[in-house]
């Protein structure tokens, strides 16, 4: 081989080192996004199922006073 051949070679295997390095890079990369993303939508949902129990118990509690005020009104005009 020639040294050109040589420089080649070597110029081929780096460039193959480099990309195999990126991939890998980028493979990890992807993994913490799709961690985070993961962990982010587990909150999400959970904040808006609490969000949803609330308003729930605060229909319950309107209803009530409603049914209340329904009640009284109805004692103080008899």
């Amino acid at each position: 081989m020639t040294g050109t051949e040589d420089k080649l070679q070597q110029r081929s295997a780096m460039s193959k080192t480099e990309s195999k390095d990126m991939t890998e890079a980028m493979e990890e990369t992807m993994q913490r996004l799709k961690g985070r993303f993961q962990g982010i939508s587990e909150q999400l949902e959970s904040r808006l199922n609490q969000m949803g129990t609330r308003i729930n118990d605060l229909e319950k509690n309107v209803s009530d006073l409603m049914t209340q005020a329904g009640m009284e009104e109805q004692a103080v005009s008899k």
